[in-house]
């Protein structure tokens, strides 16, 4: 036995690929990692104190002489994310990687069933009572707006397979039949910051409970700034939502669906506003069966092109063009409010970084407030990349992957200088010179403090 390993261990001889060149293939004790750049992302998080509100907040208690700090999993989780992992078990890459651990002071890293042990003790209770304050303390950093945000609503659909609950069968555009969960969102879209998440069964509608969400979100938020406008698309024309809007005195801009009432009065707008030779504007008031009062819809008319692809309906009584109706509380000129729905499509983005670069769909248990437990984890990374990116001062948003490839990914070796932990950054991946800018940036970052309330804003 002990021959064969030695065996083992002796240094292999190999060739290049492309020049034939010879190699030698040898191992080291030292340890190594491929994410030095993580340097500059914990340094941020030591600014921030993330472990304190952590453990500050954290619900779970373990009594167990060899357990591991409930912090330090989470923790090894959100790095998880970060690093990449789309399953629980990928949590375990990162388990052989003592660099990282001396970088995160972690001694020993969890594995994939600690981590679920972990999201297992969450009930709805300890989800609120962990993700809401952490929500709270990232809100009181975000950048004032003098005009506000924008808070864009929007819902997305996770995929399941197996039997888990709330995994319901419901819409699914992409595997129609597919048991899936339901998530809902509320993003501010200035500051790509995610305000509030839930998750829920498959079988719910866009619009299924909005307004307790909303509800829970505005008591975050707590009048912090004011909120310019809620866009959202047509799974979210309901009356219901519109009158909460409307009473809490929240402009709105909100796709209308195209019922019969509907597409009748955009067939009998005669005045029309041409912006160009493809899009004119109009307007009209309507009040649906069921409504309390009549309300504004803004339509776009846009010709069809062959050369395009138009966004919206054709209507049979007006051949050669297709609509889009906006319901609104806003006063602005019409084409100004199709402008600024416009801009929310970039919610769809958010999603789609949540789903591909953090795998957000991925994180999936049997319980369901376990796995809201990861899906609020999620939520969590995503918003302090985004800080991290304001913190650091890089021009521009960056996509999480981007990030993770541009400046988390770094080999570096672990080392000593006496008593002292070394980590050297491989020059050839940039090293410390291409971010020392950011790490200046982030000692020199004046962490804002919580502003004080707008009174302006019933909530």
């Amino acid at each position: 036995m002990r021959r064969q390993v030695r065996d083992s261990l002796v240094p292999r001889e190999m060739f290049a690929l492309l020049s034939n060149e010879r190699l030698i293939v040898r191992e080291t004790q030292r340890a190594v990692t491929p994410f030095g750049g993580m340097v500059v992302f914990v340094e941020f998080l030591r600014r921030i104190d993330l472990i304190g509100q952590i453990r500050r907040h954290m619900p779970i208690r373990w009594r167990s002489p060899n357990r591991i700090d409930p912090a330090a999993t989470l923790t090894a989780f959100l790095t998880a994310v970060l690093l990449g992992a789309r399953r629980f078990v990928h949590a375990n890459w990162l388990r052989g990687d003592r660099a990282l651990h001396a970088l995160l002071g972690i001694t020993r890293f969890p594995s994939d069933d600690t981590i679920r042990n972990l999201f297992r003790r969450f009930g709805m209770g300890e989800v609120h009572q962990l993700y809401g304050p952490l929500t709270e303390w990232q809100m009181e950093r975000l950048p004032q707006r003098r005009e506000g945000y924008s808070l864009d609503l929007d819902s997305t659909v996770f995929e399941r397979y197996g039997e888990q609950e709330g995994s319901l069968k419901g819409h699914n555009p992409r595997k129609h039949g597919r048991p899936s969960h339901h998530p809902l969102l509320a993003v501010l879209a200035e500051a790509h910051f995610l305000l509030h998440g839930w998750l829920r069964s498959g079988n719910c509608g866009p619009a299924r409970g909005v307004v307790e969400f909303l509800k829970e979100a505005l008591a975050l938020w707590k009048q912090r700034q004011t909120i310019r406008v809620v866009r959202a698309d047509s799974g979210f024309f309901d009356d219901e939502l519109l009158s909460f809007l409307e009473e809490r005195r929240l402009p709105y801009i909100v796709v209308a669906r195209m019922t019969k009432w509907v597409q009748g009065a955009a067939q009998r707008v005669l005045q029309w506003q041409e912006l160009d030779e493809n899009y004119a504007v109009g307007e009209f008031r309507l009040q649906l069966w069921g409504w309390k009062a009549e309300r504004r819809f803004v339509v776009v008319r846009e010709r069809v092109r062959e050369s395009r692809h138009s966004v919206g309906r054709k209507l049979i009584d007006v051949p050669g063009y297709t609509f889009r109706v906006f319901v609104t509380s806003q006063t602005q000129a019409a084409q100004e409010v199709w402008r600024d729905y416009n801009r929310r499509a970039d919610v769809e983005n958010r999603i789609g970084e949540l789903k591909h670069d953090l795998g957000a769909d991925g994180f999936c248990m049997q319980k369901f407030f376990a796995t809201e437990a990861a899906f609020r984890a999620v939520l969590l990374v995503f918003n302090l990349l985004a800080e991290f990116q304001r913190a650091a001062g890089l021009p521009g948003y960056r996509e999480p992957a981007t990030l993770r490839t541009q400046v988390l990914t770094c080999g570096a070796i672990l080392g000593r200088a006496g008593r002292r932990l070394v980590l050297h950054l491989s020059e050839s991946w940039g090293g410390l010179k291409t971010r020392t800018a950011l790490l200046n940036n982030i000692l020199h970052w004046q962490v804002p403090t919580s502003p004080k309330l707008a009174p302006g804003i019933a909530t």
